[in-house]
């Protein structure tokens, strides 16, 4: 039997009709509202390809239900900036050229976003613990580091 759900993304409310109230948030963001960011990386809540904000906490999609989420507000990374007003770790990321296949890096601005939030002006060793359990399989992690520092800089 399906159960109605509402679900706040990016400041839209979207109705949707599940049948496991438990389904992950990130089937929901990608399978049902046809959202291509988040990502699925592992399914394990280890890689943070399938980061967004729940109420502003950095939160891994592919293991939270859709249940405990309903009626909050979720933040992917298409609401955390525009093209024509990227979001200050956006740009940096770019101007960094800290991309190589870009798979991950959802998790990575998500997760950099709320640090930069909550310690505007993070050190070196505060960024990296607080990126710490995210996975580039690239290897780009001292690039995105260095962005990081740079928006940290300039606050």
């Amino acid at each position: 039997m399906a159960v109605a759900v509402k679900l706040d993304v990016n400041g839209t409310s979207h109705r949707i009709e599940v049948d496991d109230p438990e389904m992950p948030l990130l089937y929901a963001l990608r399978d049902e509202l046809g959202m291509n960011d988040p990502r699925f990386g592992c399914g394990l809540a280890q890689c943070g390809a399938c980061t967004v904000h729940v109420n502003g906490t950095p939160t891994r999609s592919c293991v939270t239900p859709i249940s405990a989420v309903e009626g909050q507000p979720v933040v992917t990374l298409a609401g955390l900036g525009t093209p024509e007003r990227p979001h200050p770790i956006q740009t940096a990321i770019v101007e960094e050229q800290a991309l190589q296949c870009g798979y991950c890096i959802n998790g990575w601005v998500m997760t950099a976003a709320a640090l930069l939030r909550d310690k505007p002006r993070a050190t070196e060793a505060e960024i990296r613990e607080g990126l710490s359990g995210l996975k580039c399989r690239c290897g780009t992690h001292l690039s995105i580091i260095r962005a990081v520092q740079r928006v940290a800089q300039a606050a």
